[in-house]
């Protein structure tokens, strides 16, 4: 049997045969099961089957946790983690690994999923905690029987590896640069799916108002979908609804991300606001997309290649000299001031 004959029976390219043998994302999960159970019933071996034995003998694994918020079943479209598997991918070459994808339900059960990354025999396993909770993350870890890091949170009384952003330097960097601006009167526009990194986020932003004596009020908070890159009728309506109370729209709002920032950018200009001369954005995460929008966008910069160089160096360290020690890591942000925001008059 050859792959070409797998594709056949499946009804599907080689390069889909070929995702879902190596564990790669890039095809559904209903598709992906289909090639492996046709694999498998056809009793199919790749042809240097030597080779696919080295590889699997030197490999990561990276878990995430899908569900219908931040981090959905096509979160490798996503720019912020896109960017961020190329630098892991990048940096596990570069030290002879290679890296296998598993992408699993969030709600699935932790003892199931600690059999499936058994399976894949890998090495160790890098754990997406973005959207996890402090307790999921817990559970997950202390079921997993290999080198753990998890990567884009931090729970500091847990006691395993993790590497994420500094995401309260980075919003707290976002305020002082719109206080400097002069801008008193600022509103916030939050996710509406909460997480940990924007939980620090609002605390991060609150704090650098609060030491120049602003008040962040709880009516200029607004929340809308943080995964939609167009105007979002959600937050068109809070705005109305806040307009229409006689008040006047704040002259600048910080975003928990560069997502909700684009969307509030377009969603302004549908409603006749002039973006940054009416009202400052300021978003974070710095994608691809926050440079080619207009105007281009005022953001916090996260170096995603530095947190997957240190996610993976942290690893392989701990799966080739077994470190009992734990380490958790903070990547400072930077802020990179484009044409979204202004002095105010």
């Amino acid at each position: 049997m050859r792959m070409e004959d797998i594709a056949r029976l499946a009804g599907v390219s080689k390069s889909a045969v070929s995702l879902a043998l190596s564990g790669k994302p890039g095809i559904g999960q209903e598709t992906r099961d289909r090639i492996l159970q046709i694999a498998k019933e056809n009793e199919y071996l790749p042809k240097s089957r030597s080779e696919h034995v080295d590889a699997i003998q030197k490999s990561i694994t990276f878990l995430v946790f899908a569900n219908s918020g931040i981090v959905h079943n096509e979160y490798y479209q996503q720019p912020f983690f896109r960017e961020l598997i190329h630098y892991i991918e990048e940096r596990c070459r570069s030290l002879g690994y290679s890296l296998i994808f598993s992408t699993v339900a969030l709600d699935k059960d932790d003892s199931e999923i600690a059999a499936l990354v058994e399976e894949k025999r890998s090495q160790g396993i890098i754990l997406l905690g973005t959207n996890l909770s402090r307790m999921r993350v817990a559970s997950i870890a202390q079921r997993l029987l290999l080198p753990l890091v998890v990567l884009d949170n931090c729970y500091e009384s847990l006691p395993f590896h993790f590497v994420g952003i500094n995401n309260m330097m980075g919003a707290y960097q976002a305020g002082v640069h719109l206080c400097d601006l002069g801008h008193q009167h600022i509103g916030y526009i939050a996710s509406d799916d909460r997480i940990h990194n924007f939980e620090e986020r609002k605390r991060g932003f609150a704090f650098s108002l609060q030491e120049r004596g602003i008040v962040l009020e709880e009516e200029c908070i607004f929340s809308v979908a943080p995964t939609i890159l167009t105007s979002q009728e959600a937050l068109k309506h809070q705005f109305e609804t806040y307009l229409s109370s006689g008040r006047k729209l704040p002259s600048a709002f910080f975003c928990e991300c560069d997502y909700i920032a684009i969307s509030a950018l377009k969603t302004l200009s549908e409603m006749g606001f002039k973006v940054p001369e009416d009202v400052s954005v300021v978003g974070f995460d710095n994608i691809t997309e926050a440079r080619i929008v207009t105007p281009e966008l005022t953001t916090i910069h996260v170096d995603k290649e530095r947190l997957a160089i240190q996610a993976v160096d942290v690893l392989i360290q701990d799966i080739e000299q077994d470190n009992a020690v734990r380490t958790k890591i903070a990547v400072d942000t930077q802020l990179i001031e484009r044409r979204s925001t202004h002095t105010i008059n």
